[in-house]
């Protein structure tokens, strides 16, 4: 299965990395590299994970630490969409804005 990382998702991550770098750099890098991980986790098996139709149907979301990994799949690709905090309002980041 190919995996598409949204711009939106590079940005969460580079995000994340600047964020957690400020307190410890070399933790930064290790938890990006799994959070990278876990998305191919989710690129080898993604009807495995929670289905969140409440979000927007066809969305589903794997967890890592506190972080959700926001993602849409069908046969042939898997397209993360978001890796957000779970403290985050999620529902009103990924909604399409009316």
């Amino acid at each position: 299965m190919t995996i598409v990382v949204s711009e939106a998702a590079k940005a969460d991550l580079r995000d994340i990395t600047v964020y957690i770098s400020r307190d410890d750099p070399e933790r930064a890098v290790s938890f990006v590299e799994e959070l990278i991980a876990k998305i191919q986790v989710v690129g080898e098996r993604p009807l495995s994970f929670a289905a969140k139709d409440d979000l927007h149907t066809g969305m589903r979301s794997a967890t890592h630490g506190r972080y959700r990994i926001v993602f849409r799949s069908d046969d042939a690709t898997v397209t993360i969409l978001r890796v957000l905090h779970g403290a985050r309002d999620i529902r009103s980041i990924v909604l399409p804005k009316q």
